[in-house]
């Protein structure tokens, strides 16, 4: 194991003299020694936000500012110290916007635009001021309008909302550093060479702070998948276990010492604080594998997959930005097998107009090159709430209007997409997805829709691909009754094992209680999974899998077996599924699983597993 350092407070948000950064003497050891009376170790189930694994040191992220003037003497003298900040502030932004243009963090750079957008936010800037010119310091000033924008934000249930306060806090911290920095020099501490941060919320551009290379892992206190920084983490490979407070109370960083030994397994969400040296030498041997198994992978990673016996698979990856289009050709992945679209609209200020759309849709295309691409229509409601779009309030979202019900309901919306994916093709052939479709009706309304929007294209001079392709995501059990009826006229299939997996057991996949009641390769989801697989065979219609469960080696294992050739998978899971292809005979797999199917067992993981390891299948990523 690299040796591994400790170090204190961050250092770009402005620590006052009393909490600038603690700096634990000892760099050269791998395992700092508890002090004595020390808290023994500490296991954290939390939230997997970036998947990975790391060790290092705690550095916490606690931005404070104690001893500032509340009062000004001069308003014209703080106003002068409130725009220099903000120049320096603006300044640093662009650098970082300057250098995500380098590979380490191209992924990042459409985070950082809107980041930068919103910290040029006239609005914002002027409360300050406002607040300034009625005898507040630049310091108090900003520090007021945080928390009464926190006060109110805190009021709003919309989750999407809630979460951009922590890039108002980012910000608002960013600025009093630049404020500190102007009245006196803060001298930075000594970085550690394996750095874990610390913190009860970061925004986008605080891990474009640190070096990327010491840079190891992330802890949160709160945060969620669609946090910007938690976008940013998984672009940079970089492994993030969120919600942690939960289980300390909301204290993170109370129980949590400069320095302590930390081991963040971003792959389960759990996060070791204080490991004994068995669990540091454990996953010390699990990061070595790792990293002997990338350099493998590097000799076939674009090289197309196929099993022992000579099953061809398709290994495709999941995004929902710009800036992960990118990662298809880091990781080896053969194109994208579900764009999510919401995720723009979710970053947008306002429902973005066709033009806009189109744009988007367009540049994913040429950044792709000719590889294939499925686009999913606006998937909102429920969990994805947009800022502008006014939902009713519902008991259960998950099961309310949302996805393509809203498209039934206001065609506009559906049709205006469609009509961006024309308009973004420039004549190119194109994929696009129905999310959550309940019933074929459903589906014939959306076709008719699109039918419509083709007309209006080629009424005013449009380029129209010769070959559009409308398929559904079969995520809802009810659409399984009526299969044989959507095959005559779908152009193909995606499975979302997310959503059909808690449909099908009736349990909630976000509840703690529920979420390891039920198994995906337990006898009624697989025997579920093949019959989907073996229909569309039967009709000659394409099937692909884009749920977490593809993303799995010993889930996508299986899923080969029963017939499923087009696997999508986040860009962290690319790498194990392409490794674990070529080492999977199906022919030996096949009539095992056909038996183990017929069994009344509420799983058959451990069999399953004991076959992979008895016939030599990698799954690394799973032991």
């Amino acid at each position: 194991m690299k040796s591994v350092n400790a170090e204190g407070q961050q250092r770009t948000t402005g620590p006052s003299p009393e909490g600038r950064e603690k700096v634990s003497p000892e760099f050269d050891h791998p395992l700092l020694p508890l002090a004595p009376g020390a808290v023994e170790e500490r296991r954290l189930s939390g939230v997997s936000l970036s998947k990975g694994l790391a060790i290092g040191h705690a550095v916490l992220y606690e931005p404070c500012l104690i001893g500032a003037e509340v009062a000004s003497g001069n308003a014209q003298t703080e106003l002068q110290r409130l725009r220099q900040a903000v120049d320096s502030m603006h300044e640093t932004i662009n650098r970082m916007l300057h250098h995500s243009a380098t590979p380490t963090v191209a992924e990042t750079r459409d985070i950082l635009e809107a980041y930068q957008m919103f910290a040029r936010d006239r609005g914002w800037l002027m409360r300050i001021e406002a607040a300034i010119m009625k005898g507040l310091s630049a310091e108090a000033a900003v520090q007021h309008i945080l928390e009464e924008t926190r006060a109110r934000m805190m009021q709003v249930s919309d989750g999407y909302i809630r979460e951009r306060l922590q890039d108002m806090e980012d910000l608002s911290n960013r600025l009093l550093s630049h404020l500190i920095q102007h009245n006196e020099a803060v001298p930075p501490a000594p970085l550690p060479d394996e750095i874990i941060l610390v913190a009860r919320s970061l925004g986008p551009a605080a891990l474009l702070d640190y070096d990327r290379d010491k840079l190891k892992g992330v802890v949160l206190e709160k945060g969620g998948y669609s946090n910007h920084v938690a976008i940013v983490a998984r672009a940079l490979g970089i492994p993030v276990v969120g919600q942690c407070g939960d289980i300390l109370g909301t204290d993170l960083l109370g129980h949590t010492a400069a320095g302590d030994p930390i081991i963040v397994d971003g792959d389960r969400g759990v996060v070791y604080l204080r490991p004994s040296q068995y669990d540091v030498d454990l996953y010390a041997r699990s990061l070595e594998a790792r990293a002997k198994r990338t350099h493998m992978y590097r000799r076939l990673q674009h090289q197309p997959s196929a099993t022992k016996d000579g099953v061809k698979v398709s290994v495709q990856m999941n995004a929902g930005l710009l800036s992960e289009v990118i990662s298809v050709q880091n990781t080896g992945a053969e194109g994208i097998g579900l764009f999510r679209t919401e995720l723009s609209f979710m970053g947008w200020k306002k429902y973005p107009l066709v033009v806009t759309q189109a744009e988007l849709y367009g540049k994913v295309l040429d950044r792709m090159g000719g590889k294939p691409v499925v686009f999913r229509t606006l998937d909102v409601g429920g969990d994805k709430p947009l800022p502008y779009f006014k939902a009713p309030a519902e008991e259960n979202p998950a099961l309310g209007w949302r996805a393509v019900r809203i498209g039934m309901d206001r065609p506009a919306v559906l049709r205006t997409q469609f009509r961006a994916f024309i308009r973004g093709s420039r004549g190119r052939d194109i994929k696009i997805m129905l999310p959550m479709v309940t019933e074929v009706a459903e589906y014939d309304r959306a076709r008719q829709l699109l039918e419509m929007e083709k007309v209006r294209a080629r009424r005013n001079n449009i380029p129209v691909p010769e070959k559009i392709e409308l398929g559904v995501m079969l995520e809802v059990p009810a659409l399984l009754w009526q299969l044989d009826t959507l095959l005559q006229t779908v152009d193909f299939v995606s499975v979302g094992t997310n959503d059909l997996t808690q449909y099908l057991y009736a349990a909630d996949r976000g509840s703690s209680v529920m979420r390891s009641r039920y198994d995906t390769l337990s006898p009624a989801m697989l025997c579920v999974l093949k019959s989907i697989a073996d229909q569309c065979k039967k009709a000659g219609v394409p099937v692909s899998i884009c749920g977490e469960m593809a993303g799995l080696p010993l889930e996508a294992m299986v899923l080969i077996v029963l017939g499923y050739e087009v696997l999508s998978v986040p860009a962290s899971a690319v790498e194990a599924i392409k490794i674990m292809i070529p080492t999977l005979d199906t022919r030996l797999l096949l009539p095992y699983l056909e038996q183990l199917m017929k069994s009344r067992e509420h799983s058959l993981r451990e069999r399953l597993l004991s076959f992979a390891r008895d016939h030599q299948v990698n799954l690394a990523q799973n032991v």
